[in-house]
């Protein structure tokens, strides 16, 4: 196994209307993972998508009067165009439809579970809800209603193909108390541990080509069925990478087979796909378990979850051109709590904005520019003696890897930037306690002690700056490239790529005319 690699996942979102908040959010804190890991030299794969194949997908094009194949191909560009929205940095997005890798992945998996006596044909009769495409037992519905969606199932009788799940009890139990397969929260452990205690039953994985209007991946040697598109889904974080093309593919054996870290970020919505059918299957065609399944939370809008079907969704679009991305970027990663709802406002994203970007973050760069352009001709000075104020700042700012990482690995986005706005809150301090603009005019008195302590300081908050850009850039990447830029080193893409320690910023830097980083929504 080698600890240098690195592959993340996003789940592949359902394509029958324009992607909202929701979808926002799970990308851009994959994202943040991707440029992390990056960043610390290891070799990363970043994956989404967008699932094609779902019966969803049929009945919204069939309501606009389109082709399925025509819809889903616009919905998808949608997706796709998040890449620009929300800068994100995947590298590769799959679509389950009309690829044939995908299909040939599907077909072998298909192959592989059979093989091991785990695929049989039955008859059927359950209670279907087609939102999350997903057959519920009468005690799991809330007032006859699907928990997810609330909206009645409907009954559905047919002969479909069948997946042992109930074989697995065991090792699936074992795999995840144990850790190797990690759940994140805890909390999300101990439910899907619950859940297979409570006994598992086995599930379709075909249905029928007329309930599913003939869209899908036909199962092997059976013309009359399709794959459930669920296990077509699932699957897509291995044909993605060439698992169809046999067990030697390149990038299956780099990434999953030999990867000893292997994280899908998936909603809570989705939990029992992830954490019990897809290991199941693993299990069952002799393939690598992933190793984390990180679990996020819903956003909401006034309580409800945001929703395409519930018809509350909001789209980034129009935030991203009102707030800018990292603006959005910021509310996602700051705001959205790990163990419980979000309830997303555009005042709160505002206050967001104005509080840590514009009067923390961006008054920090402002002032500091400034001040090295107005006394000292624009050039970042050479420090003089640090005294304890500074040693204060340098400290807290060799902390900061180690409290970034520690925080990512337990996927606590608040905590990881919490962290580096302390960093910010602490400098803006510093420029009060250490007052330059005093310095300045004791210095021009000729006090020689008074300009060497305005130099420690000027460079003090230089640097400090130079570590922030560094460590922002997994988190909000063009902000980085921008302090950078205003610092006036050469290449403001550098920081994004190169943990930065402190002392590192040369003296003697021609910074740039200071431009306003997040100008103050009024």
């Amino acid at each position: 196994m080698d600890d240098r690699h690195y592959y993340v996942t996003t789940s592949i979102p359902y394509v029958n209307a324009r992607p909202h908040l929701g979808h926002a959010l799970e990308l851009v804190q994959a994202d943040v993972l991707a440029r992390f890991h990056r960043q610390r030299g290891d070799d990363t794969r970043f994956l989404t998508g967008t699932d094609d194949n779902s019966l969803k997908n049929v009945q919204a094009a069939e309501a606009a009067g389109l082709p399925t194949q025509t819809l889903v191909d616009r919905n998808a560009a949608h997706f796709h165009a998040l890449r620009d929205t929300l800068n994100l940095s995947f590298d590769d997005f799959i679509r389950t439809s009309g690829n044939p890798a995908h299909a040939a992945g599907a077909r072998r998996l298909w192959h592989a579970c059979a093989g091991a006596g785990d695929i049989y044909k039955r008859a059927y009769r359950g209670l279907y809800c087609v939102g999350c495409e997903a057959f519920y037992t009468p005690d799991e519905l809330v007032d006859g209603l699907c928990p997810e969606h609330l909206r009645p199932p409907e009954l559905v009788e047919e002969e479909n193909w069948f997946f042992r799940l109930s074989h697995y009890a065991t090792p699936l139990h074992d795999a995840i108390a144990t850790g190797r397969l990690r759940i994140v929260p805890r909390t999300r452990q101990t439910e899907v541990l619950r859940f297979i205690e409570r006994g598992l039953a086995d599930f379709s994985i075909s249905r029928s080509q007329a309930r599913a209007h003939g869209w899908g991946i036909p199962v092997p040697d059976d013309p009359g069925q399709v794959m459930y598109v669920w296990w077509d889904a699932l699957i897509n974080y291995i044909t993605a990478l060439g698992y169809g093309d046999g067990p030697d593919s390149p990038l299956y054996t780099r990434y999953w087979r030999d990867n000893s870290q292997r994280v899908h970020v998936i909603g809570k919505g989705i939990l029992r796909f992830h954490a019990v059918y897809w290991p199941a299957m693993l299990l069952s065609a002799g393939e690598p378990l992933p190793t984390t399944l990180y679990v996020h939370e819903y956003l909401t809008v006034d309580g409800q979850k945001i929703s395409k079907s519930l018809g509350n969704a909001i789209g980034p679009d129009e935030l991203v051109t009102r707030f800018g991305t990292d603006a959005l970027r910021y509310w996602f990663l700051r705001d959205a709590a790990r163990t419980e709802d979000t309830d997303f406002t555009t005042a709160r994203l505002s206050e967001r904005y104005n509080a840590d970007l514009a009067n923390g973050l961006g008054n920090l760069l402002q002032r500091t520019v400034s001040m090295i352009a107005r006394w000292r001709a624009g050039i970042v000075p050479a420090p003089g003696p640090a005294g304890t104020p500074e040693q204060r700042l340098a400290a807290l700012a060799a902390n900061l890897p180690d409290q970034i990482a520690t925080a990512l690995d337990e996927f606590d986005f608040r905590a990881a930037l919490g962290a580096l706005w302390a960093l910010v809150a602490s400098a803006n301090r510093y420029v009060e306690e250490s007052a330059p603009w005093q310095l300045a005019r004791r210095a021009a008195t000729g006090d020689r002690s008074a300009s060497q302590q305005l130099d420690t300081a000027l460079y003090t908050l230089a640097e400090t700056l130079h570590v922030i850009a560094s460590r922002l850039a997994p988190f909000l990447p063009s902000t980085s490239q921008r302090i950078t830029a205003q610092l006036g080193l050469a290449d403001p893409t550098a920081c994004c790529h190169e943990p930065i320690r402190w002392g590192l910023l040369p003296p003697g830097t021609h910074v740039a005319a200071p431009q306003p980083l997040f100008p103050r929504l009024e």
